[in-house]
């Protein structure tokens, strides 16, 4: 655990979500978030976990509840890092220009920011290819241009929504590895969807398991193993338990299986 984390850093209450056309998407979602940990939303398709990520974000408002942030005196952080499913690329810039692009809607020179971009490219991998475009790029390294993007401006937050479900195993993998170094390094809040038990039994602090539609917490199962974590974690019987726990819980809503 990062040493941030005990720190309640946004504070969920009573958070339900209806859409206009009368689907409830979220039913009385309460719950804190450690600042400095990693939490991860797991639950079938459909059952709101990417409308609960929208609505941290400030992308989405609650029909009903609240989202405060006591840490920061009730203000929620002026920059939030979201890296969607899909790398959300403009197929007609360079790497170095889409990670720019935050700073540029900040009103920010390049030249000013440059060494920003420079050192984000850097953590994920990436220098050598700042004047290379996304046509060259295979899917991961896609994926590493929009964490760098998500992480230019150093967010205290990042939220990630599936980033690497369209990726083969071996490089979801991979970047599985390379994000957790990221965040013991950067000491981010990360909260992370995911269909996956195993990825996020390998990835957090903390699993939210989520029952169908209406959306609604049904367990919160801490993963108490120690970080950082290597792949061997992944052969260890400490890691099956885990998984085969929170699978148990998904299939205890009959919805889930």
């Amino acid at each position: 655990m990062n040493q941030a984390s005990g720190t309640s850093l946004i504070d969920l209450q009573n958070i339900s979500k209806t859409y206009d056309s009368g689907t409830q998407a979220l039913q009385s979602v309460s719950t804190s978030i450690a600042q400095g940990s990693f939490v991860s939303l797991l639950g079938p398709s459909g059952c709101g976990k990417s409308t609960l990520l929208r609505i941290i974000a400030s992308l989405v408002q609650p029909t009903t509840g609240t989202v405060s942030w006591p840490s920061t005196g009730g203000v929620r952080p002026a920059d939030i890092g979201f890296v969607f499913q899909d790398a959300t690329l403009m197929p007609w810039a360079s790497v170095l220009d889409n990670v720019y692009l935050p700073f540029k809607l900040q009103g920010r020179a390049l030249k000013d920011v440059a060494p920003q971009i420079m050192d984000a490219l850097a953590r994920v991998g990436l220098a050598d290819f700042a004047k290379s475009f996304p046509r060259e790029l295979s899917g991961g390294m896609k994926m590493r241009v929009s964490i760098a993007r998500a992480l230019v401006t150093r967010p205290p937050v990042l939220l990630m929504d599936e980033p690497f479900a369209a990726l083969d195993e071996f490089t979801r993998e991979k970047l599985d590895d390379d994000l957790l170094a990221l965040w013991q390094a950067e000491n981010w809040t990360v909260i992370f969807v995911t269909h996956s038990v195993y990825e996020s039994v390998y990835l957090s602090e903390r699993v939210l398991v989520m029952g169908a539609r209406p959306g609604r917490i049904l367990h919160d199962m801490k993963i108490d193993e120690p970080h950082p974590r290597s792949r061997a974690f992944r052969a260890t019987a400490a890691y099956g338990q885990r998984c085969a726990e929170i699978s148990d819980a998904l299939r205890h809503d009959a919805g889930a299986v």
